[in-house]
This record gives C-alpha cells, sequence and structure tokens, in this order.
C-alpha cells in the first residue's frame, strides 16, 4: 500500500482545518504554510476536497476553508477516497471481482483482507480523533504492535514520540529487543 503525496497532504490540511472553529475560514495561504504543502499543489487538493463536500469555500476578505462537517464526522477514509479512490484496487478492479488462475486463486482473499485492515484503520480514525492525537484503541493497539515488531527486528522507532504517546494513553512498551 502507498499513500499518495496528494492524500498526505490532504489528510494534514484536513487536521490543519480541524484544528480551528468551524466558523473560522482558514486561508489556502496560511494552511500551506503551517504544513509545508506547495501553495499550487494544495489549491487543486482543497477544490478536490470541496467537490467531495469535505470542506466548503468562502470568498472574500474573511474568505477561506473551513470542514463542511464536525471533524468527528470525517474519517480518513473519505479523505483518501475523494483524493484517490478506493482504499485498494489491483489493476484498477475492485478486489471483489477479481479472479485469478490456478495457484494465485487465493490471491484475491489476500487482497480484500488487505482492503479490509485498511478500512479497520482509516474508517474509524476522525479528523477530531487525528487533532486531538488520541487515537481509537483499537488503532493505538496497532501502533504498539508496530513498535514492539520494530524493536524486535531491531529496527529504530522514533521512541521519543513513543514515550510521549505511551504516557498520555497509560502504555508501556519495553524498549529491549527479545531474544529469542
Amino acid at each position: 500500500m502507498r499513500v499518495s503525496a496528494k492524500s498526505d497532504y490532504a489528510l494534514r490540511a484536513m487536521a490543519e482545518l480541524g484544528a480551528h472553529p468551524m466558523d473560522h475560514a482558514i486561508k489556502a495561504e496560511e494552511i500551506a504554510a503551517s504544513q509545508d504543502i506547495p501553495l499550487r499543489f494544495l489549491l487543486g487538493i482543497l477544490n478536490e476536497l470541496r467537490r467531495a463536500r469535505l470542506v466548503t469555500s468562502q470568498r472574500g476578505l474573511q474568505g477561506g476553508y473551513t470542514l463542511a462537517r464536525p471533524g468527528n464526522e470525517i474519517n480518513l477514509a473519505d479523505v483518501i477516497r475523494a483524493i484517490d479512490g478506493p482504499l485498494i484496487s489491483v489493476h484498477d478492479q475492485s478486489v471483489g471481482t477479481m479472479r485469478y488462475p490456478g495457484p494465485a486463486e487465493g490471491l484475491r482473499d489476500v487482497w480484500m483482507a488487505v482492503r479490509s485492515s485498511l478500512r479497520s484503520v482509516l474508517e474509524v480514525v476522525t479528523i477530531a480523533d487525528l487533532v486531538a492525537g488520541d487515537l481509537p484503541d483499537t488503532v493505538r493497539q496497532l501502533v504498539v504492535d508496530y513498535q514492539r515488531a520494530e524493536a524486535a527486528r531491531g529496527r529504530s522507532v522514533d521512541v521519543e514520540a513513543a514515550d510521549h504517546d505511551e504516557t498520555r494513553r497509560g502504555l508501556r512498551i519495553s524498549r529491549e529487543p527479545r531474544h529469542r
């Protein structure tokens, strides 16, 4: 799974908008500067988000962009789908309609499991969750599992961010690698 720069920028822009009251329009220039997104690219993204009815725009001196509805009603999957289409497709086909011959027959089930896994995260995390830094427990547990697996592989994990998260959420992770 590859997350496009466009989707990443869209999610960051939505988080920026979600951090402000809905009655306070934010100019694209402010979003671009705050999130380090090229302005011309951001304007195209905001236009796509507006067409998908995820943001609204106002013209004029007090103009700018706002979320179209509260951040707790917009999940990350909504944003990604608005920008890049389906969360997963293979050869631009829906995974549910694919057929593979012979020994590759099981690939369809693999792609369906991958899609389900993505949905289990992206459809439960909202813009409000992202802004608050308070991910749902099921997603937080996946983060902990990831950090443990990376540590077991001897790969570096952003320990400072993980420690901050653990303290805030009351989680404990052993930093010492497991021996097999």
